[in-house]
Parts: structure tokens; sequence; C-alpha cells
């Protein structure tokens, strides 16, 4: 959510923003909200006066009462009903005002960055940077999933009757595998200085209310019946909702946190669910990371963020590629963000297995975090970005790491977390 200020100051700018996002749409919404707030101000500049004169009547009425003046008090305490019949209109017009122009607020795009290129969708996301040479073997590659299968590790038909379509079982060295991938991520990032964290895997309204746009909540979030609880699509949420309301003391600054969650999505929308693969699915794993820092010091961690995501991935051996979204394919309350993408040497393309996003004050207005400064309280700048979610990252590494006999070889900082083992092979 952006500061109304800048729809009181400078609109168009705001309506700009919106076009370069490809939500023109939403200009009719700024114009709104700018004559509401008018009002509104309008309205508390009335009921702030009247205050005032009601607590000067007041004053009069008590020096009347002394005075034994009767008779001119009464007329004063007349007077003043009124006024708190007239103070208690303004005030409930006031709080329907001020609910009507935070739920649009939160349907204005947050301010991209000047860098950010513009583009309708992620058809025209922008390629920065490849890491590592991407090789085709001279083996046909079989779908991850036949591989899986293969090497005794993945049960999606059983899935299918307990769960329906979506759900998998891993078993055996695969899940073994996915394991180790997980909490090689974990030790990764506690090396980087993070502090390591297990969130709540459910959260309140009010949370997802502050950490997404609803249209995101629509699409991706299960609630829980008769419950103010939503299961988590990525710890992230948790994380910044452990901070809300808070006024942090700003020598702890940077807050740097790497969590680990189960995380649940419908996966509703043009994409859709994989029927026999793992790639898109309604349940993973992931370990994330989330920082909050000063607001100039978010494009610093920005690019160490999506950095650490390349290094780890290349410490599997896996080949990958940054690209940087275009306005159409952010968020609402994404000021900036890129996607790390691994080679899939099957599809002989790149696929998304991470991305980083620095959202600003956008959550952080949304949740009231501050941080107490010299010059007093400021919002605080979030970030987040995933170091693996698995199994898609799991595929990356078995693509990349497959044997025209079948049998995958373990990259050797995973070998450790698999009882040294140094291959999965068929049995």
């Amino acid at each position: 959510m952006i500061d109304i200020k800048l729809i009181r100051e400078n609109k168009e700018f705001v309506k700009e923003n919106n076009k370069k996002k490809f939500q023109e749409h939403k200009n009719t919404l700024v114009d709104e909200i700018y004559e509401d707030d008018i009002l509104l101000r309008e309205l508390q500049t009335e009921a702030d006066a009247l205050k005032s004169e009601r607590n000067k009547m007041s004053d009069q009425i008590g020096i009347l009462m002394r005075e034994q003046k009767k008779a001119e008090a009464e007329a004063l305490k007349n007077k003043v009903s009124s006024m708190k019949e007239r103070i208690d209109e303004l005030e409930k017009k006031e709080e329907i005002l001020r609910d009507k122009i935070k739920k649009n607020m939160m349907l204005i795009p947050n301010i991209i960055d000047a860098s950010v290129p513009i583009g309708k969708d992620d058809t025209e996301n922008v390629e920065i940077e490849k890491f590592g040479r991407s090789v085709v073997p001279d083996f046909e590659i079989p779908y991850h999933a036949d591989i899986c299968e293969a090497l005794n590790g993945l049960d999606k038909e059983s899935a299918g009757r307990t769960s329906g379509n979506g759900f998998y079982y891993l078993m055996g060295d695969i899940a073994r595998l996915h394991s180790a991938m997980i909490s090689y991520a974990r030790d990764f990032m506690i090396d980087k200085g993070f502090t390591y964290c297990v969130p709540p895997f459910m959260i309140r309204s009010d949370v997802v209310d502050g950490v997404m746009s609803f249209d995101e909540m629509d699409a991706m979030m299960y609630k829980i019946e008769e419950e103010d609880l939503y299961l988590i699509g990525t710890s992230e949420h948790s994380m910044m909702g452990k901070f809300k309301g808070q006024i942090i003391k700003e020598e702890v600054l940077p807050i740097t946190l790497t969590s680990y969650s189960p995380c649940f999505r419908k996966e509703v929308g043009a994409h859709g669910l994989e029927e026999r693969g793992l790639y898109r699915v309604h349940q993973f794993e992931k370990q994330e990371m989330v920082v909050l820092c000063k607001p100039e010091d978010a494009m610093d961690w920005y690019n160490k963020m999506w950095s650490y995501t390349v290094e780890f991935f290349r410490s599997l051996d896996v080949p990958v590629r940054t690209l940087e979204c275009c306005s159409g394919d952010l968020a609402d309350l994404k000021v900036k963000s890129c996607d790390v993408e691994a080679w899939s040497p099957r599809q002989q393309k790149y696929f998304e297995v991470g991305s980083c996003s620095t959202l600003g004050d956008a959550q952080t207005r949304r949740l009231s975090i501050r941080a107490k400064g010299e010059n007093g309280n400021y919002l605080l700048s979030s970030l987040n970005n995933t170091v693996i979610a698995s199994p898609r990252g799991m595929i990356a590494v078995i693509e990349n790491n497959v044997n025209e006999d079948g049998s995958v070889n373990i990259p050797k900082v995973l070998q450790p977390y698999m009882g040294g083992k140094e291959k999965i092979e068929i049995k």
C-alpha cells in the first residue's frame, strides 16, 4: 500500500505508475481516493472545531454553575448536546469514509523502481545474466517423474487416491534427496549470517491482508473452515506477521531471517497444476530468506539476496540465469523483482526455481512495522527471496545429474546429508 500523500500531492504520478503496470482501469480509483480524502479531511476539520468549541462551552458551563447562573448554563448544555449529536454523526461518516479509502488504497499497485523494464506479462521479462554452462548430454533425458518412478522414489497414483490431483508421495532416496536439499539450504543461509526460524504454518486474515494483494490471496490461499486462519503459501507470510504492529530498535537492523515451512497453494489460474510431474503442485517445502532493513539499504540487500540463490544452485552444479521481471509481471506490492531460473537439459530451456523481491514499505505500512530512529519512527523496507522450493528445485538437480543408465549423481555438497551416498541407483 502506497502513502496516501502520493495521491494528495501527485496523483498523476500514481496514474502513470498504474499505466506502466497495465492497470489503467485503476485510475478512476485514484480519483475517487483523492476526492474522498479531501472530504475526509473536511469532516475531520469540522469535527475538531466542534470538539474545541464544545470543550470551551463545557468550561463556561462550570463557571456559570458556580456563579448560580443556571438558565444560561442550561442553554449552553443544550448547545453542547446538539454539538455532540453532530460530532457523533461526523465521526460515523469519517469511519465509513476511512474504511472505504483504505480498501481502495490496498488495490493501488506499489510504485515500481525506475529500473524495472516495461512489459505486459512474463513473456517480456529480460534476461540479465547466465551462470554456468548449459549442457545437453548425448542421450535422451527422461521426464523427471519417470526418473523418480524408476528409482522407486515417486508415487502420484496413491496420492491421487488419498488426496487428489496435485499431491504426491516421495519415497526412498528421492525423498532423502528432497530433505537433503532443504537441510543444506538451511545451513547455507545460516553460514550467510541469517537466523534460522520455523514459523507457524497458519496465519490470520489480518496478516494475509498485510502481506499480499486480494487477487494473490484468492488464487493462492486455502482457508480453514469456520476459523480465521489460512494455510501459508510461503513462510514469508508468517515471518512478516511476526513483526506486525512492532516498533523495532534501529540498532538491531537489518533483521535477516531464513525460514523453513511446508507451503500450500491452490494454483488457480492460467498455469494450473501439472498432472504427471512435480513442477506445479498443491504442497511443497521451502527455505526462504526474509529481510527487514532501512529503506536506503534495501537495494543492496536485494542484490545480495538473489546472488545467494545463484550461489546455492551453482554449488549443486546446476546452471542458472537471472531474469528481470517486467512491470506487468510484478505483483502489486513489489517494487522490483527478479527470477532465478535453472537449466533443464531435457527441455533445453530454463525454468523458475526462485524469485527475489523488494517491496519497499508496502507490507510494513499495511502491518504497521516501524523502526525507532534518532528523528522518530519510520517504516522499514521488506524483502524476500527463495533459497529453494522443493520438489521443483529437486527437478533441476535430478535433470542435471542423471546418467544414461537412469541413476542420479548426488552433488558433493549434499552427500553428507545422505550418509555419504554418491549416487542414487536403480535397484
